[in-house]
């Protein structure tokens, strides 16, 4: 049965293009997809993400739980309200998930995790947890409004009480704080400035509404893909799974591999470090006319690859993708459209960097 946030209600009121997305019932657009991305990279646009599972974590040995769960390492996490954001691999090294936990207190973490993968993910926290004495409370009371664009962080801050917004503006950088009875994040999927906000469900509408009022202007899970292309950001199920390392996945930033910490999957990744991946996930532009989109072949002179995330970047004008390729085959790239094979280009990610194209692009 398809699941419903609690702004389901509030969307179709607004028009929305309701589809299915991995169980829940989600808006696509509101009208044109593009606007709505130029929205959030121009001004200020909102999502409703309340899909997207938080689970609080809790016991003495939090720390420890986390410490050998992630593939990054918790102990960057010094100051209370700061996040990280790190895989959680399987033994073969893997990626189960990919995810943002939140540093509460010594005895309290809280983690975010993709909708899609709920199930699993919960199984797989549970399995390990028990072992650290560490107890987990799905938070499916709250709702989650992604606020997000080069003015979103003062549109928000409008809306709060004076000392809540001092707050909200002081926030540094992937970092969240209690504020006005919400959970306030300087997070987000788009590349923009902004926050992610958790509130209780039962004050989402009206919170959606006054930001609505303030000139906030509401935005489909279209637009999220794009933006977060743009911005150089891999999705869960598509750029990268349990069958890709996180080193095939562009994702070798997110791992600390250079202490003694064991952690699941670390064996796999150093015997892989070592021997060096096969493949490797590389960005791409095509300047002739034509869309990029999961699946196309793309050909080099070491072997076939094959894209990833594909789509036109409305901020560019272009299409952009994410490929896995063969490792090295950086030269004479070319995608098979319908049979004709289109020249791209190699290009370094993100594509989009504070509403601008990146060098080289």
């Amino acid at each position: 049965m398809t699941q419903q946030t609690v702004l389901n209600a509030t969307h179709r009121a607004l028009g929305a293009r309701m589809v299915d997305f991995g169980g829940w019932d989600m808006p696509i657009n509101y009208g044109s997809q593009i606007d709505e991305h130029h929205q959030v990279r121009r001004d200020a646009g909102m999502f409703d993400v309340s899909h997207m599972t938080v689970v609080d974590l809790r016991g003495a040995r939090v720390r420890d739980f986390l410490r050998y769960l992630l593939a990054n390492n918790i102990d960057k996490l010094k100051s209370a309200g700061k996040a990280l954001y790190s895989c959680m691999l399987n033994e073969q090294g893997g990626v189960i998930d990919d995810l943002i936990v939140y540093f509460r207190d010594e005895q309290f973490f809280r983690m975010v995790v993709n909708a899609a993968t709920r199930d699993k993910d919960l199984d797989w926290l549970a399995r390990h947890a028990s072992v650290f004495g560490v107890t987990l409370q799905e938070r499916s009371d709250f709702a989650m409004i992604a606020v997000q664009g080069p003015n979103a962080r003062a549109k928000c801050a409008g809306l709060l009480s004076a000392a809540g917004a001092t707050a909200a503006l002081k926030l540094g950088k992937f970092a969240g704080a209690d504020i006005d009875g919400m959970f306030v994040a300087r997070t987000g999927y788009t590349g923009e400035d902004g926050f992610e906000i958790m509130l209780p469900g039962e004050g989402a509408a009206a919170f959606w509404q006054r930001l609505l009022d303030a000139g906030v202007r509401p935005a489909g899970l279209g637009a999220r893909d794009t933006l977060r292309l743009e911005a150089g950001m891999n999705l869960y199920g598509q750029d990268m799974d349990e069958s890709v390392l996180p080193l095939e996945a562009a994702l070798t930033w997110t791992l600390a591999l250079d202490s003694d910490r064991d952690f699941i999957g670390r064996a796999t990744l150093l015997a892989a470090q070592q021997a060096g991946v096969r493949r490797e996930m590389i960005g791409l532009v095509m300047d002739d006319k034509g869309v990029l989109r999961h699946g196309q072949r793309v050909l080099t002179d070491c072997g076939e690859g094959e894209i990833l995330s594909g789509s036109f970047a409305p901020t560019l004008g272009k299409s952009i993708a994410f490929a896995r390729v063969p490792a090295g085959a950086h030269e004479n790239l070319r995608v098979d459209i319908r049979g004709r094979e289109v020249p791209v280009r190699l290009v370094k990610f993100p594509f989009v960097r504070d509403g601008k194209p990146c060098a080289g692009i």
